[in-house]
């Protein structure tokens, strides 16, 4: 993974807010890297885009959302508050305080979100978290003047030109995409159809969770999870990719996301997930 981040330094440095632990902090290598300017995109801003304590997120509508609907954060499943799901969990409607700092276009924070829950879950075929928040997206915008980013859905295509924007670091990385894996396994979990970079999108740990923006549209068309690090295989931070045959295919350095296409027909009315609604492709319970 895209490694969260712990540490009361980042904290104060970069959010003003308390630090939830969940791996190791990034070395400072790593850290040193996330001051370097990337190249900007006029087409994707920071405007919606949130930070956690640990981790990157967006506040993001399906098109059927409502502006009375509560809003909805997407970032990873490893970026869950509640530690990292297990191969097979899958969390639904569970109470959660957690809170996020909106930024609007230019990356500067305008104010702070509180969820109600995590709406869903899980590093099951996907890694993903969608929490509900306590305002509505009418009253963000009011409040703040930011509107949500909008969920594309329908599957995302090679060459792509992508932009993974991170609130936590305040960050854009531009690239394509390469193209598409048929699974790919880290450690315990092994995750279906992700999102390969091409090697411009060097990621680091904080971008986990960040929207995958397609520059063209402005929508998200997946979020930002991990990378192989040092050219293992399979393990942990070193992702493998395992075709139909199943080839083992290892690429250091490499960079990927998971698709959110499958997850829109999940959010019913009211903004409700439910996983029996026809075309929802999460994982269930």
């Amino acid at each position: 993974m895209n490694k969260p981040l712990i540490g009361a330094f980042f904290a104060a440095l970069l959010l003003g807010a308390g630090i939830t632990p969940a791996v190791a902090a990034e070395s400072a290598q790593a850290q040193e890297s996330a001051t370097e300017t990337a190249p900007a995109v006029k087409a994707v801003t920071f405007a919606g885009t949130v930070a956690l304590s640990n981790c990157s997120g967006s506040v993001v509508r399906s098109p059927d959302s409502q502006p009375t609907d509560p809003a909805l954060v997407l970032s990873n499943g490893h970026c869950l508050e509640t530690g990292f799901p297990g191969p097979g969990e899958v969390l639904v409607d569970r109470p959660s305080t957690r809170t996020f700092t909106l930024l609007n276009a230019s990356g500067t924070g305008v104010g702070t979100l509180k969820a109600s829950k995590i709406a869903y879950g899980t590093m099951t075929d996907t890694d993903l978290s969608l929490y509900e928040l306590a305002s509505t997206y009418e009253q963000i915008e009011t409040s703040y003047g930011i509107k949500a980013l909008e969920l594309e859905t329908a599957h995302p295509v090679a060459g792509t030109a992508i932009t993974v924007a991170s609130g936590y670091w305040k960050r854009t990385y531009s690239c394509d995409i390469d193209g598409f894996v048929h699974q790919l396994k880290e450690g315990r979990w092994t995750w279906k159809d992700s999102v390969r970079y091409t090697p411009e999108c060097q990621t680091i740990g904080g971008t986990s969770g960040s929207p995958v923006i397609d520059d063209a549209t402005g929508k998200v068309v997946a979020v930002n999870n991990t990378g192989n690090e040092s050219g293992q295989e399979c393990t942990d931070n070193n992702p493998c990719e395992v075709d139909e045959n199943g080839e083992v295919t290892v690429r250091e350095g490499i960079n990927y996301a998971q698709q959110t296409y499958s997850m829109v027909p999940c959010i019913g009315a009211g903004n409700k997930i439910d996983l029996d609604r026809e075309g929802c492709g999460l994982p269930k319970p």
